[in-house]
């Protein structure tokens, strides 16, 4: 039975001359698992807020077409029969928060439903327990980190037990092991309880083999729609590799008739090419030697910190005795699980929280004596929320700000971010109409335009398909090279291998670990891309993509005997 049917469905925001969405027609049967894939931009968001009932009355514009949900045209649904029938989960979770406990916030829609208290119990209790969020009921939620607050919204949407389910990027914001509960969670709700899912995620290693149908869009339209039980090869011919998992792309770009979804698919496939016979121990991949730090005339640390401890008011402690120093040219990532203290060390660092003990110097001054306003012209700070920073009517305008605020020349750096971060088609656009991904990026080029000698960065692809994620990247390395040390948060492993020169580990407020990306980043189980462990104890020393291609080229006898497709 179909549950989901879209017939000619075309929308446009608010202004905008071009569609969000253009000619959808769709079928959703009742519960399938469909991802959603496709670059940053490319009408994902817009159809999942489409089947919400969110367009065009919460975002306005216009709309035609139809939607139906087993036979019923949406819009003549009313708000309580649509929410038991469609839970949402949006990017932002802040966007869907309204109360002040995690308890508080999980209850909301239970009550607005008007359930029994005893039904009520048992919900929440089973949520919590399948989110890890049983000991978080009594926390204050403006105090949850981003990860946390993204699990509060998601079992505040599971207690209502929808039909549907529709999730926009739920895993974010996540750390690797949690961004695997949930999804696994996800997929046994699909199989044991027959919920249909529809799913829209730019860590598709993550959930990409966990589909049973993926779409992909592009410019508002559905380019294809791919059944799992095709051929990969297929797909990949069609529709292009650009938004494969890593593993996928590997295989595909070099030209393999079989393109594995997963890594103990992979690591199949490799032992039939007779790995130990082209790469006998040790393995002819090395590590690439970490780039020299850029010279200047500072000889001090561009950044210490030490012994460093910071509580919150009437809170546990959310650091305890950090120490780490950073140097110009320097790419540092900071990784750890949810709410082990990362965003916390970032605001310590950038004076919009002060120590509680130790301290934390700058070019040698303790940033207690210095004003956020002063440190803002040094250290560049991008928090996981763009929209924090995003408050002028155009593009143009927020970099503008930037400049005038601290009293720099536009010596033209605004055209050149403008370039670098491909935003010259939305110069004059209000930035609150971007997609989650464009936002990202006009609050990237708000905080460049200071040149800070010291960035920090909070999740900063989130949203952010793999194109864009190779642009940032090699935009962030460019910065490397001209001087600039970078801090950066994340829990996305793939970047962080491609791109960083140091990882650092923090549990429970605490540094744990620091070394380069090839001591960290292998032999893990979750903290490890997926070509590490694609290649453990087969070939040792690969992390990064490009290594992986020159491993697998070797191996498939491909060489210089065979064009290779470049991966993109």
């Amino acid at each position: 039975m179909a549950v989901v049917t879209i017939e000619d469905l075309t929308y446009y925001y608010p202004g905008t001359e071009k569609p969000a969405l253009e000619n959808i027609n769709l079928v959703i049967p009742e519960g399938q698992f469909v991802l959603v894939v496709g670059a940053s931009g490319s009408g994902k968001s817009s159809l999942i807020r489409a089947v919400a009932g969110l367009i065009p009355d919460f975002f306005g514009g216009t709309c035609g077409g139809s939607i139906l949900l087993d036979n019923i045209e949406l819009r003549r649904l009313d708000r309580r029969s649509l929410v038991q029938k469609v839970g949402t989960v949006f990017q932002d979770p802040e966007a869907q928060m309204v109360m002040t406990s995690v308890e508080q916030e999980i209850a909301f829609g239970l009550e607005n439903l008007g359930l029994p208290p005893s039904l009520m119990q048992r919900r929440m209790m089973e949520v919590s327990s399948a989110l890890s969020l049983s000991k978080s009921w009594h926390r204050f939620v403006p105090e949850l980190s981003g990860g946390e607050k993204q699990k509060v919204a998601l079992a505040s949407v599971l207690a209502m037990q929808p039909e549907i389910l529709l999730l926009d990027e739920p895993t974010s914001q996540l750390d690797p092991v949690a961004g695997e509960e949930i999804l696994t969670t996800l997929r046994r709700l699909n199989e044991e309880t027959g919920m249909t899912v529809i799913l829209s995620e730019q860590r598709l290693e993550r959930c990409f083999h966990l589909a049973d149908r993926i779409l992909v869009m592009e410019e508002g339209h559905i380019v294809w729609d791919h059944c799992v039980s095709q051929p990969m090869t297929e797909l990949t011919s069609r529709a292009g590799n650009s938004f494969l998992p890593p593993v996928a792309r590997l295989f595909a770009s070099a030209g393999c008739l079989e393109v594995p979804l997963t890594v103990k698919q992979g690591r199949r496939l490799l032992k039939s090419y007779n790995c130990a016979s082209v790469f006998p121990a040790p393995a002819t991949v090395h590590p690439q030697k970490k780039p020299a730090a850029v010279q200047t005339s500072c000889s001090q640390d561009l950044l210490d910190i030490q012994d460093l401890w910071f509580t919150y008011p009437q809170a546990t402690e959310a650091l305890r005795g950090v120490n780490l120093r950073i140097q110009p040219a320097e790419f540092v990532v900071l990784m750890g699980e949810n709410g082990a203290g990362k965003t916390t060390l970032l605001k310590n660092i950038n004076g919009l929280l002060r120590p509680s003990r130790g301290q934390v110097r700058i070019l040698g001054r303790n940033t207690r004596k210095v004003p956020v306003e002063e440190l803002a012209a040094t250290v560049g700070y991008l928090s996981q929320y763009p929209g924090d920073y995003l408050f002028l009517p155009t593009v143009e305008k927020e970099i503008a700000f930037t400049l005038h605020n601290l009293g720099l020349r536009d010596d033209g750096i605004g055209q050149q971010l403008l370039t670098r971060l491909n935003l010259t088609g939305c110069v004059t656009r209000n930035p609150r109409d971007l997609s989650s991904g464009e936002r990202q990026r006009v609050a990237l080029a708000s905080v460049l335009a200071a040149r800070p000698k010291l960035l920090l960065l909070d999740e900063p692809t989130r949203g952010l398909d793999y194109r864009l994620k190779e642009e940032l990247g090699n935009i962030l390395l460019e910065l490397k090279a001209e001087g600039t040390a970078i801090l950066m948060v994340t829990h996305d492993v793939e970047f962080a291998a491609e791109y960083a020169d140091d990882i650092v580990l923090m549990a429970n407020g605490s540094i744990i670990g620091r070394g380069s990306k090839y001591e960290m980043l292998t032999g893990s189980t979750f903290y490890s891309p997926q070509v590490s462990k694609l290649f453990n104890n087969i070939v040792p020393g690969v992390v990064t993509l490009d290594q992986a291609r020159e491993v697998l080229t070797h191996l498939t006898g491909f060489g210089k005997n065979r064009a290779l497709v470049m991966l993109r």
